[in-house]
């Protein structure tokens, strides 16, 4: 092992696979990240290509207070400004973002109405009482109806949703009656997320909105769009159909391959397809299908969000997260990878070549040059995926000599949706999260924390993310996790109950010992970012906390991110009143102005604001700084403990 190795990834299995890609001279991810080097201009959003006058590249201004001449010579062909320049490369990232997000939600709601229409009988509802809450959210009639006809008048509704070209957001009624009204004020509330998204991109279009604060606001509308609304249609309708998740043991990372199996992966973020392969892969059929090959079974396992969303409702263990994909295959163990959309490296197919893995694309927006092809038909789910599992089988034999699976892999408890919270801590009857606030207000859980996001090749993988969490724990922060964030904590332990006494504070751990609970609660894949913000909603509805999401002791990170998903979800976070640090680079480092506003001219509008810091413990300490501020608003900042009263002591206040 070498001390650039160690750099590279904290974690043993990702080590031991980039040995052995070395060993027999595979290029990875992690070889290209050090080989090529970004632009520094573009990486602080000065580069502006939004017409053929440019490429323009705007250097960064060397004082505060600039001559004409020096100004002159930081402006586009056109005159475009560095804070316009970097404002309307922002803002481009947060629509592609919104764009991911909510055209996974719309081909959610597609299958969904596929299923009640009875055109797509593979599918079905799986849970009946998070389909009668949606349609009373929803204004749908329940009446004597049955769920078929229920749920096509719920998928009507969301259908029409990414396309409203007036009005607001139906799931934006969700948020703090408080959060709305300021969302109104500002005119951030969001119509349709296809119509935001539209208007943002003409916006930034050469010679359209040339104001900062302008493009900001639109970026927020397409942003919160994504997070109330396309993001969190996708969440609701998946458990409507797929289940509402509840918390389940499995494990993680690349030691949960088989050498005597059949090895798939699924890889990308929509669920339909990773549903019926999870029901398919173990049939009486296919397994001796499988031994017909040679092979003892069918492993199906996990990765990046599909992982988490097959983890969540069926138990399937994780492989790995977003930069380990390459190495699942350098075991040489994988006989077969599938993949749909989003977060899928191009280099997939190339590493797959000096293997004998089949890369399988199904959806036909993400095609990749010489991988197979095979169509997922939602109208014939079952037998769609049966081909797939077979395709994968026959490529069992073609299995060469070099397979070495890492012995390494973690228990991890996962299935923490805003439902299952709820019931943990006030039981059947009783749901409730008052024993969170509780304990929040006397001071056993000093705070929440968001740790969301990606991996990025350019910071050591899982690193930031464990130094993060493992400070926020130590210090009595309740961790809230999603997406690659989510399955770096489960790989260093911390999705277990017996991590609280391990790695968290005294307050902390009596909490999650009481409760039984992991002090990193597993919320699924980075479109389920929604179930946060339920949650925080829920927290404030239940009072003593303030009565917005900005009032509450939370804050949320990003420590890791590389995608455009991560700018959009921050920026609804922070229009949602959320104080959200991300680290490993900013895109708006050449704009002082534009920076500043989003680090600080945002909190005075939203509650919520950006902030950058790349050293994970930093940032974690400014986390655990704005959620101290918090407290002290609130005037929670000293611990109390609750008194019952008796009697006696009853008569004795009464007397005062």
């Amino acid at each position: 092992m070498t001390e650039n190795e160690v750099k590279k990834s904290i974690d043993q299995a990702t080590i031991e696979m980039l040995e052995k890609a070395t060993s027999e001279n595979v290029s990875t991810v992690f070889d290209r990240a050090e080989s090529m080097k970004p632009c520094p201009i573009g990486a602080d959003g000065a580069c502006c290509k939004n017409c053929a006058m440019g490429p323009c590249r705007i250097p960064l201004a060397k004082n505060k207070e600039e001559t004409p001449e020096e100004h002159a010579k930081r402006v586009g062909v056109c005159g475009a400004t560095a804070e316009t320049i970097t404002a309307r490369n922002f803002v481009r990232m947060i629509a592609a973002g919104a764009a991911a997000h909510s055209d996974h939600g719309r081909r959610v709601v597609e299958a969904f109405k596929l299923m009640a229409e009875g055109k797509a009988e593979d599918f079905e509802i799986k849970d009946e009482q998070k389909l009668l809450k949606l349609a009373l959210d929803l204004g749908v009639e329940i009446g004597e109806r049955s769920n078929q006809e229920i749920a096509l008048d719920i998928a009507s509704i969301c259908e029409k949703e990414f396309g409203r070209q007036e009005g607001e957001i139906l799931f934006g009624r969700l948020a703090p009656i408080k959060r709305q009204e300021i969302w109104r004020k500002l005119g951030a509330y969001p119509r349709g997320v296809d119509r935001e998204i539209v208007e943002l991109m003409h916006r930034t279009h050469m010679g359209v909105d040339q104001d900062y604060k302008n493009l900001m606001l639109q970026g927020s509308r397409a942003a919160l769009a994504d997070g109330w609304g396309g993001s969190m249609i996708a969440t609701e309708i998946q458990d409507c159909m797929f289940g509402t998740p509840a918390p389940v043991l499995s494990e993680i990372n690349l030691g949960v391959l088989e050498e005597d199996q059949v090895n798939v992966i699924i890889h990308g973020h929509e669920p339909a397809l990773a549903e019926m392969l999870a029901s398919v892969s173990q049939e009486p059929e296919i397994l001796e299908y499988a031994k017909s090959k040679g092979a003892n079974g069918v492993n199906l396992a996990g990765m990046c969000c599909t992982a988490n969303e097959i983890l969540m409702r069926h138990g399937v263990p994780i492989a790995g997260n977003y930069l380990q994909q390459e190495l699942a295959i350098i075991t040489g163990a994988l006989d077969a990878m599938v993949v749909d959309v989003q977060c899928i490296m191009q280099g997939i197919q190339e590493v797959a070549t000096c293997f004998h893995t089949k890369i399988i694309t199904t959806d036909e927006r993400a095609m990749i040059t010489g991988s197979t092809y095979m169509h997922f038909d939602e109208y014939h789910a079952r037998e769609s995926a049966r081909a797939i599992i077979k395709a994968a089988i026959d490529n069992f034999p073609n299995r060469r000599e070099n397979v070495k699976i890492p012995e390494v892999k973690s228990p991890v408890i996962a299935g923490f949706s805003h439902e299952t919270i709820n019931y943990l801590l006030g039981g059947l009857f009783r749901a409730s999260y008052r024993p969170l606030n509780d304990n929040i207000i006397n001071g056993r859980i000093r705070g929440l924390a968001g740790v969301v996001g990606c991996n990025n090749a350019r910071t050591t993988h899982d690193g930031a993310h464990i130094a993060m969490i493992k400070e926020l724990l130590k210090n009595d922060v309740l961790v809230l996790s999603t997406g690659c964030g989510a399955m770096a904590a489960a790989k260093a332990g911390l999705m277990v109950p017996e991590a609280a006494k391990e790695f968290c504070g005294p307050g902390l751990a009596e909490v999650c010992e009481t409760v039984g609970i992991p002090p990193v609660l597993h919320l699924g894949s980075c479109v389920d970012n929604s179930r946060i913000l339920i949650a925080a909603t829920a927290v404030v509805k239940d009072g003593g906390l303030g009565d917005d999401i900005s009032d509450l002791p939370a804050a949320g990170a990003a420590p890791e991110w590389m995608s455009e998903k991560a700018i959009s979800i921050g920026q609804y976070f922070v229009s949602s009143g959320v104080y959200t640090v991300f680290g490993t680079t900013f895109p708006t480092g050449n704009s002082r102005e534009f920076t500043d506003y989003l680090f600080n001219g945002m909190e005075e509008l939203y509650g919520g604001k950006w902030d950058f810091e790349p050293d994970p413990i930093k940032a974690a300490q400014k986390m655990i700084a704005h959620i101290d501020k918090k407290r002290a608003e609130l005037g929670i900042d000293k611990a109390r403990e609750r008194v019952l009263y008796d009697m006696e002591m009853r008569r004795e206040l009464d007397k005062v």
